[in-house]
């Protein structure tokens, strides 16, 4: 039959288990035809839980093998979700898992670790109980939010990401985040500016960040758009006058132009419209200059669980030195400074070694040495320029170190070694590496970083011939 001409079917499946990108996963199988087996249909259902039962209907259904959608009608829901959330879209962009109750959702998790462990050749019965958040809402202190074509300001769609939402709530959003949104929607609203249409290419307004500091209480907005502020002045203007009356913590409010159809946001022009360029956050007791393009961890609760699981795994003193690899602006780094003899820092990006240099400087720390290089090069080049450390500390991007990297470190020859991994999958993955090198995983903690999201956070120690 050809696939164009079969009809869309409304099934009742039940949800097996939820993958790691946070759909759920059901499968169901086509009555069997004359002289053949029945089909296999694959499923792949957003928001859901294990064990829902779900209307959903499927176009084409018996010329596909697999589909992703979302369910017309929850029939029964499974022992592990929560009720008490609405399955609105738009009070719950940009968290899959919020469906789950917290102490499953964190059972998820910790099972993610364990399973790309095993499956890599490693003992998981050195996984730790992983550690949650007390209060696991609205702990995110940045939020990107995309203007819409048809005037929305939110979040993508999951699996869609040409369909933008616009979020009247979130359970990750701080509540004067919330407010923000509102009062830039008036605005919007009010002078009819166009958001960006991304199929098109038109329209003014792109995105808009939102970061603040829990600590410092300090707030700053980043409007990315296609044209510079010069053209809408009398906007601007009452833009400026809103959002600075109604919030007397914005340190910086910035225009950031960017005309280009690519998605990846490279500043033409910044703007300042209000106040300065960066706002001053800190975490772990020490103060981070933060610019729009600076990475930062987004749940600074958790990230100082991370920084002081790191610091008691190394057991770091002051007769030690010590290397930061992806260094970045200093996260890690700076509390290592200060409770060891010595402290390097490698990260290819020079604007980030800039900003740790400055916030080493900025924190009174005077035994810090940062180097801007890739990390595969730049470990022997340190090796000679710098010494050599007792404990090599690597953080590194979603995608992992790869095992180029990976041997490097291992030739590096450190006593140990501390991965701080975002990605279980990508990190057991590294870890395979170190085997040939002689080092032994100690201690894996798995950390509730972002709570409601299909991601989580893990710090290894790993030492070399069982020292």
């Amino acid at each position: 039959m050809n696939r164009n001409t079969c009809p869309t079917e409304v099934l009742e499946v039940t949800i097996d288990t939820i993958e790691e990108n946070g759909y759920g996963y059901a499968k169901y199988t086509h009555a069997p035809t004359t002289g053949s087996q029945g089909k296999r249909l694959n499923l792949f259902i957003k928001n859901v839980v294990p064990g829902d039962v779900v209307k959903v209907t499927v176009p084409n259904a018996q010329g596909r093998r697999k589909a992703t959608l979302s369910y017309d009608e929850l029939l029964k829901p499974g022992p592990t979700r929560n009720l008490d959330i609405s399955t609105d879209e738009s009070v719950s962009g940009g968290a899959p898992l919020q469906y789950m109750k917290y102490e499953n959702q964190l059972e998820f998790k910790e099972n993610m670790v364990k399973h790309h462990l095993e499956n890599n050749g490693f003992d998981t019965s050195v996984v730790k109980p992983i550690i949650g958040m007390e209060n696991p809402y609205r702990y995110r202190n940045k939020m990107e939010l995309t203007f819409g074509p048809n005037g929305e300001l939110g979040m993508t769609q999951q699996g869609n990401f040409r369909k933008v939402i616009d979020l009247q709530d979130s359970l990750l959003m701080p509540e004067i985040m919330v407010d923000v949104k509102n009062v830039v929607s008036e605005w919007q609203e009010k002078y009819k500016l166009s958001g960006y249409n991304k199929e098109t290419e038109e329209g003014l307004l792109r995105n808009l960040m939102m970061r603040m500091s829990f600590t410092t209480d300090e707030l700053m907005l980043v409007f990315y758009a296609t044209q510079s502020p010069a053209a809408y002045e009398e906007e601007v203007r009452d833009l400026v006058d809103l959002l600075t009356t109604k919030f007397d913590n914005l340190v910086s409010l910035q225009w950031i132009e960017h005309a280009e159809a690519v998605e990846r946001i490279q500043a033409d022009a910044i703007h300042i419209l209000h106040g300065r360029d960066y706002l001053v956050d800190v975490l772990n007791g020490f103060k981070y200059r933060i610019w729009p393009d600076t990475f930062f961890q987004a749940n600074p609760v958790q990230a100082e669980k991370l920084v002081e699981l790191a610091l008691e795994m190394a057991e770091v003193n002051d007769q030690m030195k010590m290397l930061d690899l992806f260094c970045g602006v200093g996260t890690f780094s700076l509390p290592f400074a200060k409770n060891s003899k010595a402290l390097a820092g490698i990260e290819i990006v020079d604007k980030s070694i800039e900003s740790a240099r400055r916030n080493a400087k900025d924190n009174g720390l005077e035994n810090t040495y940062f180097m801007t290089s890739d990390a595969r090069s730049g470990l022997p080049k340190l090796k000679e320029e710098w010494g050599h450390p007792d404990i090599l500390l690597l953080d590194p991007p979603r995608s992992g170190a790869g095992g180029k990297v990976m041997r490097s470190i291992g030739r590096f020859a450190t006593d140990k070694i501390i991965y701080v991994s975002c990605a279980p999958r990508s990190l057991a993955e590294d870890l395979v590496w170190l085997k040939e090198f002689g080092y032994n995983i100690v201690t894996v903690q798995p950390v509730d970083q972002f709570p409601h999201t299909a991601h989580v956070e893990t710090v290894v120690l790993l030492s070399k011939n069982n020292m």
